[in-house]
């Protein structure tokens, strides 16, 4: 259940039914649409609920915002809903200061069900379908790769924790130029290992990576070179991505990223569905021939110009195949798509809605979001080099340094759209400045607690006092009333973070918490109190834990009983 949600609909509410009484006292006239809000202040002085429906509606009443606000507070009937008083304040807005006794639901709400804390249901959950990572089949992945599969894992948890019905999808391009050319690297590569003459192809891979994949594919086919020419190449094309793809799935799983389907850009040339695309453009009238290409009109739907589908040589387009990609998952049935691309992509988010628009899709049925580059820095100095691929930091050579808990955290303290400075050596240090281990650490600091409360081994779920028998009432202190509004704006937090597509709003939930959490600590002992007080905050302190055990999980990372 979420707390404020309910809180923020039954003011809502009252508010509106406040407008229709005095509406119908002749009191005030409104014409249109009564559109407003309620949300929490900024500032605890402000009270814990405020509304701006007067100033929003004062010009359609006619009438002065605090004018207009005095009525409404004078209609409102706010009944049983716990409201001890309401002010009008600053130029009209209302302000709701309820009975400290709504913030302590919070506790047993969340001993309930912990592993469900979060969770509620949109008004309208649609069918969606996530695409992130999608990196090349030609190497390993790099950190913006890396930032990607964390934003994305985590950005379908929160879609998911809302009510939405979410599948996501790794889509492998492998087919096209650059898998020919990926291919011929390794067939020179093999060449060389068997120390035969070589030439490696222009603009060629490099790294050591493609010679081990050279070296695996000659321990298993010693007589690979020996083969046809046209075998040997045919098989390439086909063997040596599906190798990197494995090594990809086995170095995302170890991240604890796992996706529902690897989707194969060569299924969709070997099904035909490429030729149905440029075949649908016919008959739509949407394409046409010049200079020996075929031509999507893209333009007529807001691109700056058309573009090529079938280039003079008879040869598909990238940006073909990816129409036919994209047509594939709507006719799955998704009402959504949401992509992730990389910065060096925003040229393409307007000719990708203009091709799928040509098809009859309405554009805003697909959602790009562009994640910007990402720094790693170690000493204050930048981090370029990879001794595996040779170019750049690959993602396991980044969690073989910092680990998996660290990288995913790390890449969830900014926002996607921001350029993130990744620390390599802030990452693995043991203070409060690194943010996954003070999180963590509060998690074990109030672990050690329950330790030290109920022994060694003991699961304080047995032996806590009941919330429901527990006298909340004496968490009055400050550092227990912040401690209590963070519990309490879990909910909202996750419903933001999928409406808004900001999964980073966890990792700083997360860290908020932990500071209050630390706040509160500093300031109060837990155990050797009065029995009722003890007994409150031990509840306080089991909420706390389980919701950062329930936060750091949704970012698919550790909640560690002891540090």
């Amino acid at each position: 259940m979420d707390l404020l949600g309910r809180w923020k609909a039954e003011l809502k509410e009252a508010i509106e039914q406040a407008l229709s009484r005095a509406e119908a006292a002749g009191r005030i006239r409104l014409d249109g649409e009564r559109s407003f809000e309620v949300e929490v202040p900024r500032e605890k002085a402000h009270g814990d609920f405020s509304t701006n429906a007067a100033l929003a509606l004062a010009r359609a009443a006619k009438t002065k915002p605090r004018d207009l606000a005095q009525v409404l507070v004078e209609e409102l009937d706010l009944g049983s809903l716990g409201v001890e008083r309401v002010e009008v304040a600053g130029p009209g807005f209302i302000n709701f200061y309820l009975h400290r006794g709504w913030l302590h639901q919070v506790i047993p709400l969340i001993l309930a069900n912990p592993d469900r804390y979060g969770e509620s249901r949109t008004e309208h959950p649609e069918r969606i379908l996530i695409e992130y990572v999608s990196a090349n089949p030609t190497g390993p992945m790099n950190v913006v790769n890396a930032r990607a599969a964390v934003v994305g894992d985590v950005l379908a948890r929160c879609l998911a924790a809302v009510g939405h019905q979410v599948a996501t999808e790794y889509y492998v391009n492998d087919a096209g130029r650059q898998v020919d050319l990926f291919a011929a690297t390794v067939e020179a590569r093999c060449r060389e290992l068997k120390g035969e003459p070589f030439e490696l192809p222009e603009d060629g891979y490099q790294g050591e990576d493609v010679r081990e994949i050279a070296r695996e594919l000659l321990a298993d086919y010693p007589d690979l070179l020996e083969w046809e020419p046209e075998a040997r190449r045919a098989f390439l094309r086909r063997e040596a991505p599906d190798r990197v793809v494995a090594q990809q799935k086995a170095d995302l799983e170890r991240y604890r990223v796992r996706f529902d389907r690897w989707f194969r850009e060569r299924d969709l040339h070997e099904a035909g569905k490429v030729d149905a695309v440029v075949q649908r453009y016919q008959e739509r009238g949407m394409s046409y021939e010049e200079d020996g290409a075929v031509w999507l009109a893209t333009s007529r739907f807001g691109d700056e110009k058309d573009r090529v589908l079938i280039k003079s040589d008879g040869i598909p387009t990238y940006f073909l195949a990816d129409i036919a990609y994209h047509q594939d998952k709507f006719e799955r049935g998704f009402d959504r798509l949401i992509d992730i691309w990389g910065p060096d992509h925003h040229g393409h988010i307007v000719r990708t809605k203009a091709a799928l628009e040509a098809l009859g899709y309405p554009a805003d049925r697909l959602e790009v979001l562009l994640l910007q580059l990402v720094t790693l820095t170690r000493g204050g100095e930048p981090v370029r080099m990879s001794k595996r691929a040779g170019e750049y930091v690959t993602l396991e050579d980044l969690l073989d340094e910092v680990g998996v808990d660290a990288a995913r955290f790390t890449f969830l303290t900014r926002s996607l759209d921001a350029h993130l400075d990744f620390d390599l050596e802030l990452a693995v240090r043991q203070s409060d400045e690194n943010p996954v281990y003070y999180v963590q650490y509060a998690h074990a600091r109030i672990c050690s607690v329950f330790r030290q409360a109920f022994g060694e081994g003991a699961d304080p779920a047995q032996h806590l006092p009941d919330p429901e028998q527990t006298d909340l009432t004496v968490l009055a202190s400050d550092e227990e009333d912040d401690l209590l509004r963070h519990l309490v704006a879990f909910p909202s937090e996750v419903r933001l973070a999928a409406e808004r597509r900001e999964p980073h709003r966890l990792a700083f939930y997360a860290m908020e918490l932990a500071r209050r959490f630390h706040t509160f600590y500093a300031h109060h002992r837990i155990l050797g109190e009065a029995p009722q007080v003890e007994a409150a905050r031990l509840l306080l302190a089991r909420a706390t834990q389980l919701t950062l055990r329930r936060v750091l999980g949704m970012m698919g990372v550790t909640a560690p009983e002891r540090m």
